[in-house]
């Protein structure tokens, strides 16, 4: 597989939480092959992924939130807003968009609640930073095949 620059987007809503995910894909992925962006909040990141994934220096994009039910608005609405979103990017500019956004019903700001999900976090950045080179490995070899 050819050397390819990754995008990780951040949003900094709960970042002591959602920092984890970078963690987690830089177990796979070298320091040196991602550029990391944080954007204020989940609803900001399909807008950086697509702008990112358009300037064609990224294998792929990675995006990650913590996306909670603030007693204010529903947090299923922004998820799947963001989650469309996200898609969206991906599907229009042909660069995976890839989603670490979870989106718990039961969290509550403890510290018990806080270390679960640090700990996913960092688990569930391995699973993006593996099924971003899964992807591009797969598409390499469709490329070869095609040529």
């Amino acid at each position: 597989m050819t050397l390819t620059r990754f995008a990780f987007v951040k949003a900094q809503w709960h970042s002591d939480i959602v920092d984890r995910s970078l963690d987690g894909f830089l177990q796979q992925v070298p320091a040196t092959q991602v550029d990391v962006f944080d954007v204020p909040g989940a609803f900001e990141m399909p807008l950086m992924a697509r702008d990112l994934a358009a300037t064609g220096k990224y294998g792929a994009v990675i995006c990650a939130a913590f996306v909670v039910d603030g007693g204010i608005y529903r947090h299923d609405f922004v998820a799947q807003s963001v989650v469309d979103g996200l898609m969206r990017a991906g599907l229009d500019t042909g660069v995976p968009v890839l989603s670490v956004s979870l989106t718990p019903h039961q969290y509550q700001e403890t510290s018990h609640h806080n270390a679960i999900y640090r700990a996913h976090f960092v688990t569930k950045g391995r699973e993006a930073a593996d099924a971003a080179l899964g992807i591009l490995k797969t598409r390499e070899a469709l490329a070869a095949q095609a040529a």
